[in-house]
Formats: structure tokens, sequence, C-alpha cells
């Protein structure tokens, strides 16, 4: 039975990675090495990321808000962008089209922070005695960050890829790439005990 849930939760977590390419163009024009190369790019940037948070932040001893830890969490929540930024622009792509180009960049970027952030936890956790939904969860969770991520890498083609933007668009997109980006610090506020005193 513990088998049988492992495979359910992984088959939640990471098919409808699989789903997606297989069902979209992406597997017709053969982009699978993009995705390879934007999973690449997010291991780089998570690495880069967790090195930034091991060095710049403290523990604190009490759960208490602090701006000033916030702020340097939201800016290094910035390093995504620009690990983005790299993976739009900097990679060589076959030739692929735009639309693509996006898709298979997100659908890779999901798919590395899948297996990053999830992939340890239910082949240790969902194996247990007891069933759990926590598992269930985290497969429902990468299915949401999978929808994030390719938005984000499409937000990402409309800033840095698309010449003949429309200028009233270019602030909401920017607005939009801030809010992505500094989004655990507006979660952690907004779920601080304090804020609701």
């Amino acid at each position: 039975m513990t088998l049988f849930h492992f495979f359910n939760c992984a088959i939640l977590t990471f098919g409808p990675h699989a789903v997606y390419y297989s069902a979209t163009p992406l597997s017709e024009y053969d982009t699978l090495g993009t995705s390879v190369k934007a999973a690449l790019v997010y291991l780089g940037t998570a690495l880069v990321k967790l090195v930034c948070l091991a060095t710049f932040l403290k523990v604190s001893e009490n759960d208490s808000f602090d701006p000033y830890q916030e702020l340097l969490k939201a800016l290094i929540g910035f390093i995504d962008v620009a690990g983005l930024y790299f993976a739009l622009t900097q990679l060589t792509h076959r030739n692929i089209s735009q639309n693509h180009k996006f898709q298979a960049v997100g659908l890779g970027w999901a798919f590395a922070d899948s297996v990053l952030h999830r992939l340890a936890p239910l082949w240790v956790g969902s194996r247990g005695l007891e069933f759990t939904w926590d598992y269930i969860l985290q497969g429902l969770e990468a299915n949401a960050n999978l929808v994030l991520s390719i938005s984000l890498a499409a937000l990402g083609s409309l800033m840095w890829l698309r010449k003949n933007k429309p200028k009233t668009l270019i602030p909401i997109i920017y607005a939009c790439a801030g809010i992505v980006a500094t989004m655990p610090s507006i979660t952690r506020f907004a779920t601080h005990p304090s804020f609701f005193a």
C-alpha cells in the first residue's frame, strides 16, 4: 500500500509536466534540450540563492517579523528573475518560436523546482506506514507551481523578448514581475499573527 501511495503522489507531482510537454507543440518541435538547459539554470539559480540566504540572513530566535530581513529575502528573490532572464535570452535555442521558447523554459524551470523541492520528501515520507495528505498537497502545489512558472516565463518573454510592447502594459508587466519575485515575503507578512492584531 505504501508503494502505491508513493506512485500516486509521484504521478500527481511529476505527471503534469510530462502531459504538458506531450500535449502541446513542444514535443513536435523537440524543445526538450531547451527545457533541460532551463532546468540546469534553475539549479544554478537555486544554489546562488541558497548561498545568499545562508550568508546574509540571520536565524531569529523568535518568530517576529523583521522588515530588514524580509527586504533582504525579497531582494534575493530577484535572483530567480535574473536566472529566468538568462534562460530566456542568453541560452542558445534551436530554431523555435518565442511561444515555444517561453513554454519550454517555464516547463524546465517548474520541473527542476519539483525535483529539487519535492522528490526527496516524497521518497522518504510517502512510503511510511501511515497515510497523510501532505504529499498529495505537495503534488497539487507542484501543479500550481507549473502554472506559475510558465506564467512567469511568459511574463519574462513579454518583458525581454518582445520588441513592440504596448506602452500601457509596461508598468503592469514590471509590477507583476516584482510581485512574483517578492511573493514569499508578501505571504509571510500576510500570514504573520501581528498582521491581524
